[in-house]
């Protein structure tokens, strides 16, 4: 083996696979991610997990994306899939492409096109995504120039992640979470989440964030406890995760009820009421299980969010009992304290106005960047836990 590929997989991008209303038949989806460390080889993973049926990926190819949806001159490359251009995934399961050598510096914006020769009702993916894609009839994937008659992608369809093979030892660094890990408030196209700003600073990060997602009950993706081992624990090149979840559980179980708009909302999230100790005792989960593998665990504490309607004085109060115990008890190996970051000093339980997006609930891009910024980047030295 060459000293690159003894350097071993590592994961540069990646986002968290739910079930999406999206379906698809005899269609080319192009979708564009930004990597976070470079490497010389490149493989991609596709995902059928929350598929019924198998998935039939006709034809697939890589390239360096260039603004507008083209592909940059000489970077494309075809992908395979045990030496054949076409696959199937059997329902329930991920595929790794074969390796394609592609030379990519930290930070490269890829493009990722897959034909989808039949129809594709239940699509694994991502409801929330913020890079941009297009769907494009029929077999487009050998297009360098994105044809006139694509439209614009509502979700993240069928991928789920980026490897590379880097130059040298690799930390890296999984952020678990929900929608304020998932980037909810900032630019769609502009990588302005803080896990992605967190990678302008030198880092190989992988986001895992879902909107609305739960630590302890299922909703909005699967609960971060059941989706931990495969989000988290099966990243190539894993050193660290920053945990930032617990949030909506507390919140949803203490907020307002009401037979409006609210309740509606409310609805979408089933199981029973959680307390600040089910809250704890689920990080503490976390933490065993992570530590069993090697990896050290970050935590980071709730921010503020009065002024969304699910807000309520018991929800505040409960968040505080949990940062209380996130930065006095110990049980992580450092703290990323998030919420001094974005709380108003004249009133600690509202993000600041210049912070927040305009719903008093998700960062802007100056928040997100407050919070990478924010976190000291020597607690990413040590590559594992001790």
């Amino acid at each position: 083996m060459t000293e690159i590929e003894n350097a071993g997989w590592v994961r540069t991008w990646g986002t968290s696979p739910q079930m999406t209303d999206a379906v698809f038949a005899d269609v080319t989806l192009r979708q564009e991610v930004r990597i976070s460390g470079g490497g010389r080889r490149v493989r991609v993973r596709f995902t059928n997990e929350y598929g019924t049926a198998p998935l039939t990926i006709g034809a697939a190819r890589l390239g360096v994306a260039v603004p507008g949806g083209s592909v940059a001159p000489g970077s494309d490359r075809v992908l395979t899939f045990g030496g054949r251009a076409a696959t199937t995934i059997p329902a329930g399961a991920p595929v790794l492409s074969d390796p394609v050598d592609l030379p990519l510096d930290a930070l490269t914006r890829l493009s990722i096109s897959l034909h989808l020769p039949g129809r594709v009702e239940a699509c694994t993916g991502h409801d929330m995504p913020l890079e941009v894609g297009w769907a494009i009839p029929g077999n487009a994937v050998a297009d360098a120039v994105l044809p006139a008659n694509a439209e614009p992608l509502e979700v993240r369809a069928l991928i789920s992640a980026v490897e590379v093979v880097p130059d040298g030892p690799a930390k890296v660094v999984v952020a678990l979470g929900d929608s304020r890990v998932d980037g909810a408030g900032s630019t769609v196209g502009g990588a302005r989440s803080w896990p992605d700003r967190l990678a302008e600073r030198g880092l190989f990060v992988s986001n895992q964030g879902i909107s609305g997602n739960r630590l302890l009950n299922d909703g909005l993706g699967a609960s971060g406890l059941a989706r931990f081992d495969r989000d988290v624990l099966a990243t190539p090149g894993l050193t660290h995760v920053v945990v930032s979840i617990g949030g909506n559980d507390l919140a949803i179980s203490l907020a307002p009820r009401d037979d409006g708009p609210l309740a509606e909302f409310l609805a979408m999230f089933p199981g029973d009421p959680v307390t600040v100790d089910d809250v704890i005792a689920g990080h503490r989960q976390l933490i065993a299980r992570a530590h069993d593998r090697g990896v050290k665990v970050y935590a980071a504490t709730m921010a503020p969010y009065e002024g969304d309607d699910i807000f309520s004085p018991e929800g505040d109060a409960a968040r505080h009992a949990v940062n209380d115990w996130i930065r006095t008890s110990g049980a992580f190996d450092a703290v990323l304290d998030f919420d001094a970051v974005w709380r108003d000093p004249a009133r600690p339980s509202r993000i600041r106005d210049d912070l927040h997006a305009g719903d008093h609930l998700h960062g802007n891009d100056a928040g997100y960047r407050a919070l990478a910024d924010s976190i000291d980047l020597s607690l990413f030295k040590e590559l594992s836990h001790a």
